[in-house]
């Protein structure tokens, strides 16, 4: 678990968890406790730790530590808290239409909704999740033509199984209400092509031979790309199905990755490095920014071109200038920052380790 508590996930693995002593037995049995306990009403809930927003048609979502699930329909102005059937944190959350989301988190938990966020419920756990990558290696293993490979894979399902769920996941994907990816630490990946009523193993098939935590997912058209810890960049060009590993332009973690409108793909982590791709990733060029802090999330915003936020909140936008494609947007906040979100009236609300901060959209076209 010390591999894992150094750099993966979203702002409370990045920044938090390195102060946590590798799970033991108890800490476990407290993370199967967490999966079978509601998320208790949080007076100060828009103050906890929040890990990611999404927005579900006009509405706000923001899911964080224990639980939490924050609503907003007045573009972030006010937040409600909703009922969570788990108590785990939650890393990543996303939804497809007005209706139908889903988010992730620790616990291997996947929660989903049909009802904008107003009522989830568990559609796998980290136990079950373990137990899909065994049968999964067992099956592939007499047919495989690297039998070291596939006896190693095997192995690792096997060690995943008896230490239960004490692995995150932290990103997802959904094209539309029945297709979707998961992937976490430890090259955790699963796929769904029924809206998560099932979902199947896709560890073997994305090269990630050493494990690599997984913490980022971006998609376009059949094109799909993963991007994770040590410099960990991957990409399908069959819809999601298979991954193969990308020539990375540097060893450092990777937090975030985005595709513009215009297909330039951005991949951003560690220490304010960010990478620029015109071909799918064939090849990368840096894009130099002025303020050496890990970027925590990107998102691409209502003109086609993407926002970034870093962990001190200093926000940035692409640009169509040769030489300088991320350029400031607005003031920093000077607050760690998880994730960022643009409401429907084209206001920013940004989420992070002391909760939620809202800018309208004065403030950031004013100050560009």
């Amino acid at each position: 678990m010390n591999r894992i508590c150094r750099r993966v996930g979203r702002l409370l693995w990045r920044v938090a968890l390195p102060l946590i002593l590798p799970m033991g037995l108890a800490q476990a049995a407290a993370v199967g406790d967490a999966l079978a306990t509601p998320a208790m009403q949080a007076p100060q809930a828009t103050s906890a730790v929040l890990l990611d927003l999404a927005r579900a048609g006009a509405r706000l979502v923001a899911v964080g530590e224990r639980g939490i699930v924050l609503l907003s329909d007045d573009n972030g102005l006010s937040w409600r808290q909703a009922a969570v059937p788990v108590s785990v944190s939650l890393t990543a959350v996303q939804f497809v239409d007005a209706e139908q989301g889903w988010a992730v988190g620790h616990g291997g938990v996947v929660l989903a909704t049909r009802d904008g966020g107003e009522h989830w419920r568990v559609q796998l756990d980290g136990v079950r999740a373990a137990q899909l990558e065994l049968a999964a290696a067992t099956e592939e293993l007499p047919k495989a033509s690297d039998q070291d490979a596939a006896s190693a894979r095997l192995q690792t399902a096997e060690r995943l199984v008896a230490e239960g769920a004490d692995k995150p996941f932290l990103a997802l994907q959904f094209i539309d209400a029945q297709h979707g990816l998961i992937v976490g630490a430890y090259g955790l990946a699963l796929r769904t092509e029924d809206g998560g009523n099932s979902w199947h193993s896709l560890m073997g098939q994305i090269d990630n031979p050493m494990g690599a935590h997984l913490s980022a997912i971006a998609q376009q058209g059949e094109h799909w790309f993963l991007a994770g810890e040590q410099g960990f960049l991957a990409r399908s060009g069959d819809g999601g199905h298979s991954f193969s590993q990308l020539q990375s332009p540097y060893p450092g973690s990777f937090f975030t990755l985005q595709l513009r409108d215009d297909g330039v793909l951005l991949v951003a982590g560690l220490k304010g490095n960010a990478f620029a791709s015109s071909d799918l990733g064939q090849s990368f060029q840096p894009v130099p920014v002025n303020m050496p802090v890990s970027f925590s999330d990107a998102i691409r915003s209502a003109d086609g071109q993407l926002l970034l936020v870093n962990q001190s909140g200093a926000l940035f936008r692409t640009s169509g200038q040769p030489g300088a494609l991320l350029q400031p947007y607005g003031k920093p906040l000077g607050k760690p920052v998880a994730s960022v979100i643009e409401a429907a009236d084209g206001s920013l609300t940004l989420a992070g380790f002391t909760g939620l901060t809202r800018l309208p959209p004065s403030v950031t076209t004013a100050s560009e």
